[in-house]
């Protein structure tokens, strides 16, 4: 536990009992943050990321505040739209945010004063939102990057408009410039952030600029998350059983070149012991529905609770991560390390020489080809295929990898010291 108790309020995106992963990592790192004896005030959404529309019982309100152990929730409503309509999800980013802002700067006789302001992105909006709740409340802005936008949004094609990629940009510089701290999972995202903060500066102002990015990456919990039987309740569930699976477990959106997963079940058709899982749900998913009619080797299955993640992980024999080109270098799945702590080996798709490709080859945990390449895909694939225990092996050495990652504990003791530097400056 700290010495220094801190006030620390929060501005994400999702958090408990939503299931976006960017709203379980900053869960745990707010859990952690309360047991260092730290109170918080996380203003966030009212749950709906699963079904994009409100979850059942928390409909009816535009706000609801909930007391806890640690301090308080906020949730507000996000004004869920459909995720293909780029104009209703910007007003309803604009919805959300401006509600957060207004949470996050009333005072509360249970909460008092922060010490500081924590927002996360994307969406890039609550950038400018926790900007301005520290100036209401005069204290540090820590702006903690998940992926890296507009980038992400630009290379998937879902910001084409040249008019609204310059703003976007503009924004993002802007935000960057007046955090106290930025925040980033990898060396990859902390070179493209520098890059665009001391744009245009020289000197001393640049290397001011430069110094507010830290690199501090997400987490796996080890502990929960560990090498399993493949044979079990899910392969049970879904018709896998004794079959050789092939997974991509995770948002199945348009950042995922999940056509890869097509194009090696057709080239495979022919062996009817290999099935391609695709678990999740997503903007993307009724496309590949499409391409997959009358492939009998593909299976889809919806989004799983979070509590029944480490069996779906050990239910394959291998994992796939695949990024479409450019975005690995502002991106950086958090699945990644939950692959590794299963122990299983890994298929990367990705950009060379980004994060997921260094960290793949270090742990010695699979292997990793060029983006969007079907034929290198389904060699790599067939490689791993043929060599079960080749893979195994993979697997074995990915965990042994990831037991010395950060662990949820060493983030929040990061996240810690930070904000206690910034608060002595």
């Amino acid at each position: 536990m700290s010495a220094t108790s801190l006030r620390v309020l929060v501005l994400c995106p999702h958090y408990a009992p939503d299931v976006a992963p960017t709203g379980e990592v900053m869960t745990s790192i707010a859990t952690e943050l309360a047991a260092r004896g730290h109170q918080l005030h996380v203003v966030t959404s009212l749950p709906w990321y699963e079904h994009h529309a409100i979850e059942p019982g928390w409909d009816g309100q535009l706000v609801r505040r909930e007391v806890t152990d640690y301090g308080l929730i906020t949730r507000v409503h996000p004004f869920p739209t459909d995720k293909r309509n780029i104009p209703a999800r910007a007003l309803a980013f604009a919805g959300f945010t401006l509600l957060a802002a207004v949470a996050g700067s009333l005072p509360s006789r249970r909460w008092g004063r922060p010490d500081v302001v924590l927002a996360m992105s994307p969406p890039l909006s609550l950038g400018p939102a926790g900007w301005a709740v520290a100036r209401r409340w005069r204290v540090p802005f820590v702006f903690n990057i998940q992926d890296v936008f507009p980038d992400v949004a630009v290379e998937v094609g879902a910001l084409t408009n040249s008019q609204v990629i310059a703003a976007a940009a503009w924004l993002e510089r802007w935000t960057y410039r007046r955090s106290d701290a930025v925040t980033v999972l990898s060396d990859d995202l902390a070179d493209n952030v520098r890059a665009k903060i001391e744009l245009g500066l020289a000197g001393s102002a640049a290397a001011r600029q430069r110094a507010k990015v830290h690199v501090i990456p997400n987490f796996v919990d080890t502990d929960r998350i560990r090498p399993a039987p493949r044979e079990n309740g899910y392969r049970a569930e879904f018709g896998l059983e004794g079959k050789r699976v092939v997974m991509y477990a995770g948002n199945v959106g348009f950042s995922q070149s999940l056509d890869l997963m097509i194009d090696a079940a057709i080239a495979m058709a022919h062996e009817p012991d290999v099935v391609f899982v695709i678990n999740g749900g997503g903007s993307a998913r009724p496309d590949l529905e499409r391409r997959a009619v009358g492939l009998p080797n593909v299976v889809f299955v919806g989004m799983q609770p979070k509590q029944r993640l480490p069996e779906v992980l050990a239910a394959a024999d291998i994992h796939v991560v695949p990024l479409k080109r450019g975005l690995a270098r502002s991106s950086v799945p958090s699945k990644l390390y939950s692959i590794l702590a299963a122990g299983r080996p890994i298929l990367a798709s990705v950009d060379p020489g980004t994060e997921v490709v260094r960290t793949v080859e270090r742990a010695g945990a699979g292997l990793a080809v060029p983006p969007e390449d079907p034929e290198a895909f389904t060699k790599a694939l067939r490689r791993l295929l043929e060599a079960p225990e080749e893979a195994r092996a993979m697997g074995e050495a990915g965990r042994r990898f990831v037991e010395g990652w950060a662990s949820p504990s060493a983030v929040a003791e990061a996240y810690e010291g930070l904000i206690c530097r910034l608060r002595r400056h």
